[in-house]
């Protein structure tokens, strides 16, 4: 009886123990996931938002990227390589035109070519309303690299990726 009893505890202790590891010890791909999480956090507005909030919310976007970030999109006028403030500063002047913003990520197929970088395949969906008035409803498929610099996940590339029109 009294080994069955610390056989019981044995086993508690031990799914105690992979729960906490868990929990506390996400895998990379969850790491990854945070950072969009994160981003999309960021980069939504609501109609409530004021002025300490945006500035806090710029300085925050900024430390999601890599010192350089590559942007390929199909306008070739945006892209190019940009510094993290440059990032912090275009994402600060972009949300300024919409009085209400959601940024949301579906579908990330994420995959690890090599050591401490990370491939997404994702689609991207901007949903608000312009200063103006105008409803914005944008969706786009994107491919974005990131890489682990200092235990951290960080945007290094994000191409937008032209799909067919019907």
């Amino acid at each position: 009886m009294v080994k069955i009893k610390y056989l019981l505890i044995g086993v508690l202790i031990v799914i105690i123990g992979i729960l906490a590891a868990v929990i506390f010890f996400p895998n990379e791909e969850k790491r990854v996931k945070k950072q969009f999480n994160l981003l999309s956090e960021w980069v939504s507005k609501s109609p409530e938002e004021n002025t300490f909030t945006l500035l806090q919310r710029m300085k925050n976007i900024g430390t999601l990227f890599d010192e350089h970030c590559e942007l390929k999109v199909p306008d070739q006028s945006l892209s190019g390589s940009y510094t993290r403030e440059e990032i912090s500063t275009y994402a600060g002047s972009a949300r300024s035109h919409f009085s209400q913003l959601d940024l949301k990520f579906y579908d990330l197929h994420i995959v690890f070519p090599e050591m401490e970088v990370a491939k997404v395949t994702l689609t991207s969906r901007l949903t608000g309303k312009s200063t103006a008035g105008e409803q914005v409803d944008e969706t786009r498929e994107l491919e974005c690299v990131l890489r682990k610099i200092k235990n951290k996940w960080l945007f290094s590339q994000i191409e937008v990726v032209e799909v067919l029109k019907k």
